[in-house]
């Protein structure tokens, strides 16, 4: 698979700054059953707004059924969109379903409703691979002949689209896979952001000698233990440019191919070597996120989209923390792997199929970003052509940007591959715990898969 050029803009922190206009007509909100539930940089072009939109619905009071998050920031950019939306459009109203739960209850209800009909006029969920295992060409609107996709990052297109066909709107913005560090320490040991694995090392091995853990890893949160793998997806493209697409098509596995095993051989190095802090295998997320802004430890494997945490929690210390990318082999070719947002779908069985079309219109231009932006500041690239970004940008976002301007960014590999096996995070701990060594749990993780792929139907499984 060729390398895409990431043209994305800067990267931001969730801010919680209120809500759009009260005097706009109120979108009411209900909340899903428990049961069987679970609910960017842009391209340097002309500003995407909302004239650029599907033919102009009609004038009739219309109701529109949208199903959201329970997730406050992600509730707060659907609600600022449909606020905006509102207002432009009097007879659009919005009942807004909030799903009572994540993680796979929000799978199921969404496979649910698309296989009985019942689904939402629009629906909001995960990009990549979470949306290829509900056959969007036989449940979702196909939007390819639409003009407002032109207004969309080619980058994020990959991922919603299946056999030709596109079938989602990004709402909010990307964030990055790599290493959160603390500055104040860098700078306390004249520290130098490494562009290779071995200048990690060596800065671990600094770090190790002052007595301050290395590397903070937090399996009380097992999915947290992924990031050394996941992360490295654009190191293995550069090395093997086409790997997404072999491993798809299951001509490449993790344990035949080096560069592919890195992530796995990177928590083996790190649990031999004693970069962990003591009582890793118990500390959990948002412990560690304190431990890092403390200075208790100075690096954190993480995505960027945790630091809205770090700045609600602890926001005088958000500025101490940095942001680098994984490092790879190559300092010449150093760069992040990139996270995409969630998207609006909607589903076939809509009877308000051209307003749905007209809404998301309005979420893929400069509008949009800018209704998002007026009640959320954003926590990274917007996807959505000649997007403008705030003044109030957080430290990291700089660090980022660095890699999104150069052009050294790249999705990660759920993005571009429907395949992610269900047990990489049990895999990661059990390497980084010294249970597992790097190769048997490549091997394992390259069985992990095949179960998926095949209930997906893909050729050569």
């Amino acid at each position: 698979m060729k390398k895409v050029q990431m043209l994305y803009k800067t990267l931001y922190t969730f801010c919680l700054i209120g809500l759009l206009a009260a005097c706009t007509p109120q979108a009411t909100a209900t909340t899903a059953p428990a049961t069987n539930t679970r609910a960017e940089a842009s391209d340097t072009s002309e500003p995407a707004t909302s004239d650029s939109t599907t033919e102009a619905p009609t004038e009739a009071p219309i109701t529109l059924s949208l199903l959201g998050a329970a997730n406050e920031n992600d509730a707060m950019m659907i609600e600022a969109l449909t606020n905006a939306y509102m207002e432009l459009h009097p007879n659009v109203t919005f009942e807004i379903e909030v799903a009572a739960a994540g993680g796979t209850e929000v799978d199921n209800l969404v496979k649910t409703r698309l296989a009985t009909g019942e689904m939402n006029d629009i629906f909001y969920y995960n990009s990549g691979s979470l949306l290829q295992a509900l056959h969007p060409v036989e449940s979702l609107v196909d939007f390819s002949r639409e003009p407002f996709v032109d207004n969309i990052a080619e980058s994020f297109l990959p991922a919603v689209s299946q056999d030709g066909g596109i079938f989602g709107v990004p709402v909010g913005f990307a964030s990055a896979g790599g290493v959160l560090y603390n500055k104040k320490v860098y700078e306390q040991l004249e520290l130098s952001v490494p562009k290779t694995w071995d200048e990690f090392a060596a800065n671990n091995n600094k770090l190790k000698e002052a007595g301050i853990p290395p590397v903070l890893q937090t399996y009380g949160d097992s999915w947290t233990a992924q990031l050394f793998v996941l992360a490295d997806n654009y190191n293995v493209t550069q090395a093997y440019p086409d790997f997404a697409e072999d491993y798809t098509n299951n001509e490449a596995k993790y344990a035949a191919i080096p560069e592919a095993m890195a992530g796995f051989t990177h928590l083996q190095e790190g649990f031999t070597n004693d970069w962990w802090q003591k009582d890793y295998a118990t500390t959990t997320f948002e412990q560690g996120l304190e431990m890092l802004a403390d200075g208790q430890v100075a690096q954190y494997p993480m995505l960027t989209q945790v630091m809205p945490t770090v700045a609600t929690n602890w926001p005088d210390k958000v500025n101490d923390i940095g942001f680098f990318a994984q490092p790879g082999t190559d300092a010449t070719k150093n760069g992040a792997t990139l996270w995409m947002p969630l998207a609006f779908y909607v589903p076939q069985t809509s009877s308000h199929i051209d307003e749905a079309k007209d809404f998301l219109a309005f979420v893929a231009s400069t509008d949009g970003t800018d209704a998002i932006s007026a009640v959320v500041t954003p926590a990274g690239p917007y996807l959505i052509k000649g997007a403008k970004l705030p003044d109030t940008v957080l430290p990291f976002v700089n660090d980022l940007n660095g890699y999104i301007d150069s052009g050294n960014a790249y999705p990660a590999l759920e993005f571009l591959s429907p395949i992610k096996g269900p047990n990489l995070e049990q895999f990661c701990v059990a390497v980084g715990s010294g249970q597992m060594t790097a190769e048997e749990a490549a091997e394992a993780y390259d069985k992990d898969v095949e179960k998926q792929a095949q209930q997906l139907g893909l050729p050569g499984w």
